[in-house]
């Protein structure tokens, strides 16, 4: 996983903190922020797991805390919904500055409803994405139920939100009061994807209906059936994850990558400006080689000698096989583990010692089965002549053409 800790100032002056998920075998195609729950926090498992979904199919995701929750500066009992959005255009704001601003909002609970308003606001959203939202921010009075009548008469009260104490405010719900989901959602004129489990007993299914009612073409719901409200089990959240990965791409752009073409066994092709970052196409297959960050690359594929190195751990995989087959004998499984290295080596030329660079792969079989000490020895054999090893001893030559 490639996970940056990233800060941004609110327009509040306080510091936000939040995580920036990458892909780890490419740059972003597209970029999402992802806004929690009521009184969560980033590090919620469900909200990672839809993150690291997102981030395979080739996103970016930034989640962070809002004002006074987690790691983010600010007292949780001053803030309200409209700050909640206010946090996420922060958040928009410093995509843009930084990467590229976000093309889709994806939130939880009440931050699908800040998402909703966030995103009417946010030039760059094509794509917004709920998951267990209320239709109307105040749906989240019926939490503090038994303190609303404390809050409006003494202006505040301390509460108890999922074993946690946190101190209302009536300016908060004064906030939610004014805020009408449906209207927001009527005119966002975006694409809406609506989340909801049948069985969520903290935000009724209802919600959804209202959301979904309200919203333009095109929109679309997907139910999580069988899920709770926080999508506790992984796969109900992984889910999730891969299907508005999948849904979103068809509202957002996403570069093309045009497959190179070649008659000879393998084609690289590198622009300028991506650095060792290199696409290929192996025989049927595309792939990318790269180098590692340590020497100035992103680590988004193999390098040239890992490739290499791989080859030769196949190509020994495949003889031995082929070999012990034929035999007939019990080779279960064979793993080939290799790499390469340079090693320094004395030689004598011209009566004077010298050091030398000599190119070492150091390779380690793993034999599983039912075999004897004179099977594994002609293994060891077998392992030596396998093409690639052969050819990495034979005379090489490479022959270089301009067209």
């Amino acid at each position: 996983m490639n996970i940056q800790k990233v800060n941004f100032i609110n327009t509040e002056g306080q510091q936000l903190v939040g995580r920036l998920e990458l892909p780890i075998n490419q740059h972003p195609h597209n970029f999402v922020i992802f806004a929690h729950c009521f009184t969560c926090n980033k590090n919620l498992s469900a909200v990672k797991n839809i993150s690291r979904e997102l981030t395979a199919n080739g996103f970016g995701v930034l989640r962070f805390d809002f004002t006074g929750l987690g790691e983010s500066e600010g007292n949780f009992e001053n803030t309200n919904f409209s700050g909640n959005v206010e946090d996420l255009i922060s958040a928009s704001n410093y995509l843009e500055e930084n990467y590229i601003a976000p093309s889709l909002l994806i939130g939880h609970s009440l931050g699908g409803a800040a998402v909703i308003f966030a995103a009417s606001k946010i030039k760059s959203v094509k794509a917004v994405a709920t998951i267990g939202a209320p239709s109307n921010p105040k749906h989240v009075q019926h939490l503090i139920q038994s303190s609303v009548k404390e809050i409006n008469t003494t202006g505040k009260a301390n509460v108890n939100i999922g074993g946690r104490p946190f101190t209302i405010k009536k300016q908060f719900l004064d906030d939610i009061e004014t805020k009408s989901l449906p209207d927001v959602a009527q005119n966002l004129r975006k694409a809406l994807l609506v989340m909801h489990s049948p069985q969520d007993t903290t935000v009724g299914i209802e919600n959804a209906e209202d959301i979904y009612v309200a919203a333009r073409h095109p929109k679309s719901f997907v139910t999580l059936d069988g899920a709770d409200h926080l999508l506790l089990k992984k796969e109900d959240s992984v889910y999730a994850g891969s299907v508005i990965a999948t849904w979103a791409k068809r509202y957002i752009s996403i570069p093309i990558i045009d497959t190179l073409k070649t008659t000879h066994q393998a084609v690289a092709s590198l622009d300028k400006e991506d650095g060792f970052t290199t696409q290929m196409t192996v025989g049927n297959h595309t792939m990318m080689a790269d180098e590692p960050t340590s020497y100035g690359g992103n680590d988004f594929g193999p390098s040239p000698y890992e490739f290499v190195s791989a080859g030769l751990s196949a190509c020994t995989a495949m003889t031995v096989q082929m070999y012990v087959k034929r035999k007939g004998w019990d080779l279960q499984n064979i793993e080939v583990h290799t790499s390469h290295t340079k090693v320094s080596k004395q030689v004598i030329e011209n009566n004077e010692s010298k050091e030398i660079k000599v190119d070492t792969f150091n390779r380690v079989i793993k034999l599983t089965g039912a075999l004897d000490d004179k099977q594994i020895q002609r293994i060891l054999q077998i392992a030596d002549k396998c093409p690639v090893h052969k050819t990495l001893h034979n005379d090489i030559e490479v022959v270089t053409t301009i067209f």
